[in-house]
């Protein structure tokens, strides 16, 4: 009876304790999205108007037809893979690096180097990456007229300026997922790397299949986390390109706030759910396969 009482006692606890996140959640994060979802089958001449009109899905079927939201979705979705795939890698290097084994001098320092871009502001970090590559004055081309290499076209050109926002988020978003895989390999068991190097096996078969399959849970972490994150990419853009040149960086969640902006309210919010949508189905995906995985 007294184990029973302290068990109530004790889920008591954890539920006041969980309440007031839970609260804020609901209120600060599930309530919009279903004002926003809501919004999305209706046609209004604002966004919270008391007696907005219901359309269905012809909000839908409206940007479904709508060739700049189509690009701009295939466009969304290949940057997320370029982003995901070039800042997991990164970081699980550098976290190899960092994990003590091929870099003993100076490791806290480049953890810290790393990290610091993490916690740096946003719009502070990409108004500096937009002057750095800045056509006329950025420093990367000053650099490269230095060693006689040509010009990079940074952001004035169709051709560089997904890469040149590419490597702005990189710089900003991979000491995150290095820290992630710093911690799961910091649990990992090193007997069983020792007792692969004394059957014989090298770094490569020693990291492909003993240390990465350790590496599971951090994988699928950052995977989901980086999905969502690339998926609805926005501030670089309005930072750095506002969408340009030629529309080549106007990814979803900047075609949503352009139209958002225009008064198109339900067409907004329409894109603003597909985009939700895919991200929820992803990130699924990405948990399913990591959970296939370990069994």
């Amino acid at each position: 009876m007294s184990t029973t009482l302290a068990r109530v006692r004790a889920e008591g606890v954890f539920y006041l304790l969980v309440l007031p996140f839970a609260a804020l959640t609901i209120l600060f994060g599930l309530w919009p999205i279903i004002l926003s979802v809501q919004v999305s089958f209706t046609a209004s001449a604002t966004a919270l108007s008391p007696n907005p009109t219901w359309v269905g899905f012809a909000n839908y079927a409206t940007i479904l037809s709508d060739e700049l939201f189509l690009a701009s979705l295939w466009r969304t979705l290949a940057y997320t893979v370029m982003a995901v795939t070039l800042n997991l890698a990164f970081a699980l290097g550098a976290a190899m690096l960092l994990d003590g084994t091929l870099l003993k001098r100076g490791n806290m320092v480049f953890r810290l180097v790393l990290f610091l871009p993490v916690v740096t502001p946003d719009v502070a970090g990409y108004v500096v990456w937009r002057w750095l590559f800045d056509h006329s004055f950025g420093a990367v081309n000053a650099a490269l007229d230095l060693l006689g290499l040509p010009a990079f076209g940074g952001l004035t050109t169709v051709q560089t300026a997904t890469f040149a926002i590419l490597i702005a988020e990189l710089w900003h978003h991979a000491g995150f997922y290095m820290i992630i895989f710093l911690a799961n390999l910091a649990i990992r068991d090193p007997a069983l790397e020792e007792a692969a190097k004394m059957d014989g096996a090298g770094a490569w078969a020693c990291f492909r299949h003993v240390i990465l399959p350790q590496l599971r849970p951090a994988i699928v972490i950052n995977l989901v986390y980086a999905t969502i994150q690339f998926l609805k990419t926005f501030t670089v853009v309005v930072v750095m390109t506002k969408g340009g040149p030629a529309e080549s960086t106007t990814f979803v969640s900047y075609l949503a706030y352009q139209y958002f902006d225009q008064a198109r309210y339900g067409e907004a919010t329409a894109m603003a759910s597909v985009l939700f949508a895919i991200v929820i189905a992803l990130s699924l995906l990405a948990y399913r396969l990591g959970e296939r995985g370990r069994t």
